[in-house]
C-alpha cells in the first residue's frame, strides 16, 4: 500500500504555508506603523485554510434572475477595522498587530510541531518500527 504524502501533510502543510504568509503581512504592518494613511491588511485565515481543504464552496445562483453573491475571495488581503484611526490616516494599531503576529507565530510554531510529528509517524512506519 502506497502512502499519500499530500493528504497525509496536506493541513499542516498548508496551515504552515497560509502561516507564514500571514506573518510578512502582520510584519508589513507593524514595519508602516507610523506612514501616514497606511491601511492595516490581514486575511481570514481560517476561509483561506477552509478553501485550500476545499470545504468552502461558493454560492451558486440557481436561477438566472438570482443576484449574484457578494462577497471576498478566500486568502485576499482585507482592510483592518480600526477602534481608534490615528490624525494621521493610519489604522495600525500596534498592540493590536502585536498581539496578532504574537498568536500566529505560536501558532505556526503549533504547526511546525505537528507537521514534525507527522514526518516522524510516516518514517517509523515505513521503517516498520
Amino acid at each position: 500500500m502506497a502512502i499519500n504524502f499530500d493528504r497525509a501533510l496536506s493541513v499542516h502543510a498548508q496551515a504552515l504555508e497560509l502561516r507564514s504568509r500571514r506573518t510578512e503581512i502582520l510584519a508589513a504592518n507593524l514595519a508602516n506603523v507610523d506612514t501616514p494613511n497606511y491601511l492595516a491588511r490581514d486575511m481570514d485565515f481560517k476561509a483561506t485554510l477552509a478553501s485550500f481543504q476545499g470545504q468552502n464552496t461558493p454560492l451558486q445562483a440557481t436561477h438566472a434572475v438570482h443576484f449574484p453573491a457578494r462577497g471576498h475571495d478566500p486568502g485576499e488581503l482585507l482592510y483592518r477595522k480600526p477602534t481608534q484611526m490615528a490624525i494621521d490616516g493610519n489604522t495600525v494599531e500596534e498592540e493590536q498587530e502585536k498581539a496578532a503576529f504574537s498568536d500566529n507565530a505560536l501558532r505556526y510554531q503549533a504547526s511546525l510541531r505537528f507537521l514534525g510529528s507527522r514526518v516522524q509517524g510516516l518514517l517509523s512506519a515505513i521503517r516498520g518500527e
